[in-house]
Order: structure tokens, then C-alpha cells, then sequence
């Protein structure tokens, strides 16, 4: 018979328990066209990350990517991929939880994204497209330095109203 140590229970955990794709859409709405003429591309990409808490130590981040793609200022093709995972994540502070969510876990799911995308834009007839790597730390990171430039402009003023 095994007991769980006092150690053990607060040990941090870290488990993917499962990587899908939530969303899919694609389209290439000036097609047969577009295979017609010079092939010039020209790549916008968003990405964003959302997390929300399941249950219990148990979390979905969903790495949303949006890729536009025109040729001679038209349209080539739009592939949206919402590619998601489950983990279970415990005993974290609140701090190094949301690192986890908003930058570990989308580093995990981006080459996920990344071969939807370039499997997709294959099967609709175009030159394969490889997403350069996503530093997700620096975003985070980003994000964070917003965050706290925001909290620090808004100030409140005698008359009660914030500015």
C-alpha cells in the first residue's frame, strides 16, 4: 500500500491530457484564378492565445492563428486553425500558472498548428507554407509589460472618475 507524502502532494504537475483541433476554416475564394497568375505571396499572420479553467487543476489553452494570404493584391487563401489542449497543471502559484497557460502551453501546441496549416494550404493546391517559430515567452512577456502600462496610466482623479 502507497501513501502520498505531504511532498508529493504539493509537488508542482504538469500533464497534457489532450491536444485537438477545436476549429477549422479555410478558404481560397479567387480560385482556379489565383493558380493562373505569378505566384507573389505576401503573409499576415495573427496569432492569440486563450486559456479557461475546466475544473480543478485542469485547464483548455486554445491557440487560435489566422493566416491571409494574397498574391498580386488579391486574395490567395484565409486558414483560420484553433488548435487546443487540455492540461492538468497544480500546485502553482497564480503567477507561474499563467506564464504556464499563456506562453508554456501554446509553445506546445504550435507545432500542432503549424502542420494543420501547412496540410491544409497543400491539399488546396498551394506552395506549402512552414510558420517561421513563435517565441511565446517573449509575447507573454509583451503582454505582461501592456498590462502593467495600462494599470499605470489610469489614474483616478478628485472627482472620482477614472482617466
Amino acid at each position: 500500500m502507497t501513501t502520498n507524502s505531504p511532498a508529493t502532494d504539493t509537488a508542482p504537475q504538469f500533464e497534457i491530457q489532450r491536444i485537438f483541433v477545436k476549429d477549422l476554416s479555410y478558404e481560397a475564394p479567387n480560385t482556379p484564378h489565383t493558380f493562373t497568375e505569378e505566384w507573389k505571396p505576401e503573409v499576415q499572420l495573427n496569432l492569440e492565445t486563450k486559456s479557461n479553467r475546466i475544473q480543478d487543476n485542469v485547464h483548455e489553452v486554445v491557440l487560435s492563428v489566422t493566416a491571409t494570404v494574397t498574391s498580386s493584391k488579391k486574395s490567395a487563401f484565409l486558414i483560420e486553425v484553433h488548435q487546443a489542449g487540455i492540461f492538468l497543471i497544480s500546485n502553482l502559484p497564480n503567477e507561474q500558472l499563467h506564464q504556464m497557460l499563456g506562453s508554456f502551453c501554446p509553445n506546445i501546441l504550435f507545432p500542432y498548428v503549424r502542420e494543420v496549416i501547412s496540410d491544409i494550404i497543400v491539399r488546396g493546391g498551394f506552395p506549402q507554407l512552414l510558420l517561421a517559430p513563435v517565441n511565446f515567452d517573449a509575447l507573454y512577456t509583451q503582454h505582461l509589460q501592456e498590462q502593467k502600462k495600462t494599470t499605470e496610466t489610469t489614474t483616478t482623479t478628485g472627482d472620482g472618475n477614472i482617466h
